[in-house]
């Protein structure tokens, strides 16, 4: 039973706001709260074929006020009872300054959703309200209002918008220097006889000579070694385990730099995050041989490779998923062959021919399964076929394998950490019996603490989050989420707060980061402080200077590949700001001054009470400039939702304080304080 009323069609030429954004909320009716849906919400939903990305639950009765600042166009929804709750009959109504512009009931177990679409320009506030319709609601019935998004003519934004209130900051990483430099990490991990690719990254203007110092016929070890200047592409096998001390040096006509690099030859692969691109947040289910093919290219023709981004990874929708063949005939065919193998949908039609590809430029290949039966959309899933999966992905010639919890559930068994471990805990078996290194990337979204077992089953890393989008509040949130994780963090073993949400996303219509440029500062720069993963998510083909400009500040870059592996911990806080800070391998300590608040302040760094006496140097990362040398306390002007990003190295009397062995004690004794305060 559905009806609507006083509808209206949205206006061309807009851009959306999801839903998340909706964080400047006041209830006007009812008890409880206004949660943000996600598409964990799919089986509660009672249209259980669909997914809402983005969407907002409340209870009935109740009522919620949104302000909008008179600059939004419309409102649109698709709208259904939370399956979860009681049968009932719901009426919703949405109100733009008080004034009703649509309305519509929706029962439990209708077999369509309702679509909620309203005019609400002009208007300072919109109210969205749920109420029982014919006395039908029962207890713990919920509203939900699915895919919600408000739409805004070009260029206006959500009042609750930073850009409304602090000033933003543009391109600050210097351009790229003529002179040489040799960049990514200082050690690379393979197992023994396994096989080893490696691009060396290095920038400098042309003509530029990389070389790898420490190969030839004195090293019979390093014999199944080789190296090719005209690809700069380091490659073969070492049987023997042990550490094989090399350097890199990178010359041109203005001088050269030379870096040590050590291959750490080992059961512990992945000593530094993984970087790279991942399809997802680019394509998302239209992903192709094609695009993925032109990702490699782009990589390398942008320069991100020469910066260290290594890695190509496909997400969902390679494979068949006959049930959407009406939508894309691509999809249609078997999920398995005779033999059990998994298929490859005709948009892909040689997956070792793409590794082979992705391999000639000395980038690596990921690939996107499931431990259940299906993968989110609903191709087919590695459950009770993990060594065959294992095997068909490493004869493909792929090196890294995001596992997606996805329909696991359908099939789970047992209880609390032993559920959660025991699909990965299979899949993890089964790669390391493959005769190549496949880096296995958990994403089951920090279910019953991860971080603390990742490791155990053989991960390399693991979400730590739900699903990333670029919105303030999920990336804000993400951040706070990584409070307690960092002494997980550490070389082959890797806290993973999703890919990085920059640049042109397939969810905004291809269009930039709803991010202000100061959210952008924060995610990367947080990223690098949390030795996360780096994976890119947009389109590389429309990368953007400022973009651009995030992704290749090598000493942001430098922070993150760390070799010492510590990821940042909270340190300090107060009224709207945080401090972060991590060791780093060379003794230097680096740290971000994260402004949560929407309007510039200052931030300070009390170093002395953090345990760092005396003097240090203290370097502006983004900006690659000294600030100069201070003790005591060290204080900045960040702008609203900004995170600067400093490095401080000892001068001759800097030293920590003799009780303190790390400078992420202090967010031990941080967290401590609050932990107590609570009991």
């Amino acid at each position: 039973m559905k009806r609507s009323t006083k509808h209206t069609t949205a206006p061309a030429a807009v851009h959306y706001v999801p839903a998340e954004m909706f964080d400047v909320t006041r209830v006007v009716r009812g008890e409880g709260v206004c949660e943000v849906a996600c598409a964990a919400i799919e089986k509660r939903f009672s249209t259980p074929a669909k997914k809402h990305f983005f969407g907002l639950r409340t209870p009935v009765p109740f009522a919620v006020e949104i302000p909008v600042g008179g600059d939004a166009a419309a409102f649109e929804a698709s709208c259904g009872i939370d399956a979860a709750g009681a049968p009932g009959t719901v009426a919703l109504k949405v109100l733009a300054d008080g004034r009703e512009v649509w309305s519509g009931v929706v029962a439990a177990g209708d077999t369509a959703d309702l679509k909620a679409r309203a005019d609400v320009s002009g208007a300072q506030t919109f109210t969205l309200v749920a109420e029982p319709a014919d006395g039908g609601a029962g207890k713990g019935v919920g509203a939900v209002w699915g895919g919600a998004k408000l739409l805004y003519a070009d260029g206006k934004v959500l009042p609750n918008d930073v850009r409304r209130t602090s000033r933003q900051l543009g391109i600050l990483t210097p351009p790229e220097r003529p002179e040489p430099r040799v960049n990514g990490p200082c050690v690379y991990g393979v197992r023994p006889g396994r096989p080893i690719l490696f691009r060396v990254p290095a920038t400098g203007a042309a003509p530029l000579r990389v070389e790898v110092i420490g190969l030839g016929l004195d090293s019979p070890k390093l014999a199944g070694l080789s190296y090719d200047p005209a690809t700069r592409i380091l490659s073969g096998r070492i049987d023997e385990p042990g550490d094989y001390a090399l350097a890199i040096r990178a010359t041109n006509r203005l001088g050269s730099d030379e870096k040590p690099f050590t291959i750490r030859v080992g059961e512990t692969i992945c000593l530094t995050p993984a970087m790279g691109w991942s399809s997802w947040n680019a394509f998302a289910g239209s992903v192709s041989d094609e695009k993925v093919r032109t990702a490699a290219d782009a990589l390398v023709a942008t320069g991100l490779a020469d910066h260290g981004y290594a890695y190509v990874n496909v997400d969902d929708f390679w494979q068949n998923i006959p049930e959407r063949a009406k939508e894309d005939p691509d999809l249609d065919g078997p999920l398995r062959d005779a033999d059990g193998r998994i298929a490859a949908n005709r948009r892909f039609p040689d997956m070792k021919a793409l590794a082979d590809h992705i391999h000639a430029k000395g980038l690596k290949a990921g690939i996107y399964s499931s431990p259940g039966p299906f993968t989110c959309g609903r191709a087919a899933g590695s459950w009770q076929h993990e060594e065959l999966d294992a095997k068909t992905f490493a004869e493909w010639g792929f090196d890294y394998l995001k596992h997606d919890w996805c329909f696991y559930d359908d099939v789970a068994f047992g209880s609390d950490v032993l559920r959660a471990m025991y699909p990965y805990l299979v899949m993890g078996a089964a790669l390391r019996h493959q005769k190549r290194d496949i880096v296995l990337s958990l994403c089951q979204y920090g279910m019953e603490n991860v971080s603390a077992w990742g490791r155990c089953v053989g991960g390399q890393s693991w979400r730590t989050t739900g699903d990333v989008f670029d919105t303030w509040s999920s990336v804000s949130a993400a951040i706070e989420k990584q409070k307690r994780l960092f002494l997980y963090a550490g070389p082959g073993a890797w806290n993973d707060p999703d890919m990085l949400c920059v640049g042109a996303v397939c969810w905004n219509d291809g269009k930039e980061s709803r991010l202000a440029p100061n959210e952008q500062y924060t995610h990367v720069s947080m990223w690098a402080l949390l030795a996360a993963p780096l994976m890119i998510g947009c389109d590389l083909t429309k990368l953007s200077p400022f973009t651009r400009s995030l992704l290749t500040n090598d000493e942001v870059i430098e922070i993150d590949q760390d070799e010492l592996g510590k990821a940042a911990g909270c340190i300090a806080e107060g009224d709207g700001w945080e401090v972060w800070a991590r060791p780093l391998a060379d003794g230097s300590i680096a740290a971000g001054l994260y402004n949560k608040s929407g309007f510039e302040r200052m931030v300070p760094f009390d170093l002395k009470k953090a345990g760092l006496l005396c003097k240090w140097l203290v370097r502006d990362v983004w900006r690659q400039e000294d600030e100069g040398v201070f003790m005591g306390v060290y204080e900045a002007s960040v702008p609203g939702h900004a995170t600067h990003l400093v490095r401080l190295r000892p001068c001759r009397c800097g030293r920590l304080r003799d009780d303190v062995t790390d400078v992420r004690d202090a967010a031990w004794r941080l967290l401590r304080e609050k932990d107590l305060a609570r009991v």
